[in-house]
């Protein structure tokens, strides 16, 4: 019998909305996964047949074909577990297909059957409204993220028995929509009106924010390089929705959302070592994923110990620097991570003694 779910995958920094069609038919038992799926999809397979198992559902012993469409588009994530799982049940009969249609589901599964938070559901969640989806099931630990989103409707199960439950006969409410909170505390953990003196570099740093120009402090250590530049955030102007929404899911792509709080409502601040290679400073990787320049978007990036950095490394922040954006190309397609940062670089006087000047 044949199901159709919809899903969705992230795709750079947005979603993609992913068809998933399974057909169960006769013949020796066997699970294949087709449509370009990368390996944490292949190996959905064991996760999904295990949380059907332990969930008290039955798991055919017939040929199971799934199809990830459309099949041009590498799916990435264990996000399609859940409807890979819910697909399963609407061809066994256990769900009515018109259950099912116009949902969107997003979730990884556990060898129980828990539905376990994934990285990326913001931009999924905002790529299924563009789709004008009505309503879209997450995992509960996403919850936050996904009810930044408004005209639609977020359900956070938190098991695949009690999701199943709810197609049946509705029994979840959706979350309430959660307005952005782009009010700054009064004040906040590191400050830059805690720094007395330092006048002139003080004056420097001012002008910098409020031009949006990069700028090199020049110091012998202990000087308060480090310290000014951590504060620099805290001067820059307040970011406005759409820009704390973009960074959110940069954020979101990257896994590194706070679960208490899912939304960047401060400018970000980013501070790589000078060992860092050329992939983690731009993004990079087979998928490429956002790198150190783009997780500071709208933001400060800090090179500490400026002249330690690699030439490589300055080279290539020429054209984040210059475009404000990052495009990175693989045979799949080209990827374009948005880039806009004020640089701000600390080195000492010397690169031997650190003291010059100071003797």
């Amino acid at each position: 019998m044949y199901a159709r779910v919809l899903g969705e995958t992230p795709v750079g920094l947005n979603g993609a909305g992913v068809i998933v069609e399974v057909d169960i038919e006769r013949g020796l038992p066997a699970f294949e996964i087709v449509g370009l799926p990368d390996m944490a999809i292949r190996e959905s397979r064991e996760r999904v047949r295990t949380a059907l198992k332990n969930s008290g559902f039955p798991f055919p012993q017939n040929r199971i074909t799934v199809n990830l469409a459309p099949a041009n588009l590498r799916k990435d994530g264990s996000g399609l577990d859940l409807p890979i799982a819910i697909g399963i049940l609407v061809s066994l009969g256990v769900l009515p297909q018109d259950k099912v249609r116009d949902k969107v589901f997003v979730g990884e599964l556990s060898l129980e059957g828990a539905i376990r938070e994934v990285n990326g559901v913001l931009p999924m969640v905002l790529d299924a409204r563009r789709q004008h989806m009505p309503k879209v099931f997450i995992p509960q630990g996403n919850g936050e993220e996904g009810r930044l989103v408004d005209d639609i409707a977020i359900y956070t199960p938190v098991h695949l028995k009690q999701l199943v439950a709810h197609l049946l006969r509705p029994c979840l409410e959706p979350l309430q929509h959660k307005e952005l909170e782009l009010s700054e505390p009064e004040r906040a953990e590191i400050d830059f009106a805690d720094v007395h003196g330092q006048k002139v570099v003080k004056r420097a740093l001012e002008i910098a924010a409020a031009g949006g120009h990069n700028i090199l402090l020049t110091g012998s250590p202990g000087s308060g390089k480090t310290m000014l530049a951590r504060r620099l955030p805290t001067i820059l102007p307040p970011m406005t929705k759409e820009e704390a929404l973009e960074v959110t899911k940069i954020y979101s792509i990257a896994g590194l959302l706070n679960n208490k709080s899912n939304l960047m409502n401060r400018r970000p601040f980013r501070s790589p070592h000078h060992t860092i290679t050329l992939s983690a400073l731009i993004g990079g990787g087979t998928v490429p994923v956002p790198g150190e320049v783009t997780l500071s978007h709208n933001g400060v990036l800090f090179l500490d110990e400026f002249p330690e950095f690699s030439k490589a490394a300055l080279e290539v922040l020429r054209q984040p620097l210059e475009d404000h954006a990052v495009t990175i190309s693989r045979v799949q397609g080209s990827y374009v991570f948005p880039a806009s940062f004020l640089l701000c670089c600390a080195q000492n006087p010397c690169g031997l003694c650190s003291h010059l000047g100071n003797i």
